[in-house]
């Protein structure tokens, strides 16, 4: 089903296409962002877990076994070029979300991918990406441009970390808020072979294009938080979603923790282990992008005249 905000009355659907409305700014500042997720952080601030991945679609390390993630759509608002960093919020208001990734290898029995560069991009808190900011979220708030951050409108909320050697990489960003047809989600490249160079990633090839998901009673309660409850009108749950197919954490379905469990606003810590083939190449554009429902008619509306080519946006059948 989906979910509403101001007492809007939504029927169950499944959103086939982007629509309507302007997107807003909000007011949650950042403020003890980085005493918020460091290391040795007390009893009183460390939240319960929420586990939203299923424990047997896990890809477990040092088990024999892992479990290859479903690759999906690219979508349409990838953009070459992504810088290599750890915060990429650019001051970005939300809620903080650290983000650690694992890499392993599941032709070898789970061996960690050091080296490998992740790439993650994903929509601010009113449903806008960088690069895309005339594109149209859905729903009712005021424009991006009203945000009042300083973030670079080409490059916030878009990044690269290089796996160590236990194939671990971490960011530090907000949750996404959601646009229309799409539930709240991450998209994500496993990219090797390549190089740091003038401060981002070049070369190699891409083995894994997938999108990482929020448990719905998660999102509901971010939602309502400033500056996502600027954004009014319809968001779409997990079941309802055209990308996301009910497969737990083998399909991107992060596990989640609560910075402070009575207190959402104060952040998360999302984990999960992207299982890959090194071998392999899937780009998310053309057919190998894999499955997601019936695609916009184009480019998204108001995407600028560097937005991504035909073949990769016609694939996205969402962002």
């Amino acid at each position: 089903m989906t979910g509403t905000h101001k007492g809007t009355s939504i029927t169950r659907r499944r959103a086939l296409a982007v629509t309507g409305g302007t997107a807003a700014a909000g007011g949650l500042a950042f403020a003890g962002y980085q005493s918020a997720f460091a290391d040795g952080t007390t009893a009183t601030t460390a939240g319960t877990a929420t586990e939203t991945a299923s424990a047997s679609a896990s890809a477990t390390s040092g088990s024999g076994t892992c479990v290859l993630m479903s690759s999906v759509t690219e979508g349409p608002y990838y953009l070459d070029g992504a810088l290599v960093r750890k915060d990429i919020t650019e001051g970005k208001s939300g809620v903080p979300l650290t983000l650690r990734i694992t890499v392993q290898d599941t032709t070898e029995s789970c061996a960690p991918v050091a080296g490998a560069a992740v790439e993650i991009w994903h929509c601010d808190a009113w449903g806008y990406y960088s690069g895309y900011t005339t594109a149209n979220p859905g729903g009712s708030a005021p424009a991006e441009s009203e945000d009042g951050s300083t973030a670079d409108d080409k490059t916030y909320l878009r990044g690269y970390q290089v796996a160590n050697a236990n194939g671990v990489v971490t960011f530090e960003t907000i949750v996404p808020g959601w646009y229309t047809p799409r539930t709240c989600h991450i998209h994500v490249k496993v990219h090797t072979g390549g190089e740091k160079e003038d401060g981002t990633y070049e070369g190699g090839k891409v083995n894994y294009t997938g999108q990482l998901f929020f448990d719905d009673d998660i999102a509901e309660q971010i939602f309502e938080l400033e500056p996502y409850s600027k954004h009014s009108g319809t968001w779409t749950k997990l079941d309802d979603d055209m990308v996301y197919d009910g497969g737990g954490a083998s399909s991107g379905l992060l596990t989640l923790k609560a910075v402070h469990k009575k207190d959402p606003s104060k952040g998360y810590k999302g984990s999960i282990t992207l299982g890959i083939d090194p071998d392999a190449e899937n780009t998310g554009a053309g057919s190998g992008g894999g499955g997601g429902g019936t695609p916009p008619s184009g480019a998204p509306s108001g995407a600028p005249s560097d937005a991504p080519s035909a073949s990769a946006s016609s694939s996205a059948s969402s962002s």
